[in-house]
């Protein structure tokens, strides 16, 4: 698959005024193209951010996925809207909170974007979290986990990172497959003045974000 730069597009797009619907974990938009205007349910920019918010960090491989919360419209283009649900391996936990809110398992589930259907083509299309990755099978990701209502959720769009091949930013992001240097040119011209932990990290192992943690104020899991 081809790669194009990620986040100068969502600059771009968001200031065209591209509207956002709502999805699980917060806003997006229906179909790959801009990925969305970002809005986090809890705060998941920085390292100090995923302390303070999150359960456990998690390297973790999607393994399977099958639609869910399916929801058919009457009337409209869209036929009907689903959302997916996402299941990991847990590769390694890097990080866990020392009372966390539950334990996580060597499998997870996690919901996220799904499908459209359009009502005369019968096609469907991709549905993508803002500026995030989508979370598909097949890739890697370094994801920051909260217990909410019941389920697993990343804490918003700063806290799953792309990570196929142990490295930060390389891999699925917004239904694309990226190399880190895709990510790193989006970075450049839209996040000038990021200083998230995926910034941070960019481009570098598991260790470079045990770092990061561990400078915020955790402490390493117990062996």
């Amino acid at each position: 698959m081809g790669t194009v730069p990620g986040r100068p597009v969502v600059a771009v797009l968001a200031l065209a005024g591209i509207a956002a619907s709502v999805l699980v974990g917060r806003g997006g938009l229906d179909t790959v193209v801009g990925c969305g205007i970002t809005s986090d349910t809890f705060a998941s920019q920085t390292a100090k951010d995923w302390v303070g918010n999150a359960d456990h960090v998690v390297v973790a491989s999607a393994t399977a996925e099958q639609d869910s919360n399916r929801r058919d419209f009457d009337e409209g283009p869209i036929a009907y809207r689903t959302d997916r649900t996402v299941t990991f391996r847990a590769d390694d936990v890097l990080w866990s909170a020392e009372r966390p809110r539950q334990r996580l398992g060597q499998d997870f589930d996690l919901v996220a974007a799904g499908w459209n259907a359009y009502r005369a083509s019968g096609k469907r299309t991709e549905r993508t979290t803002a500026e995030a990755p989508r979370l598909e099978p097949g890739h890697t990701y370094l994801l920051a986990l909260r217990w909410v209502s019941g389920g697993w959720a990343v804490l918003g769009e700063g806290a799953a990172v792309p990570f196929d091949d142990g490295v930060a930013g390389q891999g699925e992001w917004c239904g694309r497959v990226l190399g880190k240097d895709d990510v790193a040119l989006g970075e450049r011209f839209s996040r000038l003045d990021d200083h998230s932990l995926e910034k941070a990290v960019h481009g570098q192992d598991e260790q470079a974000v045990r770092r990061e943690l561990e400078a915020a104020g955790a402490a390493p899991p117990s062996p």
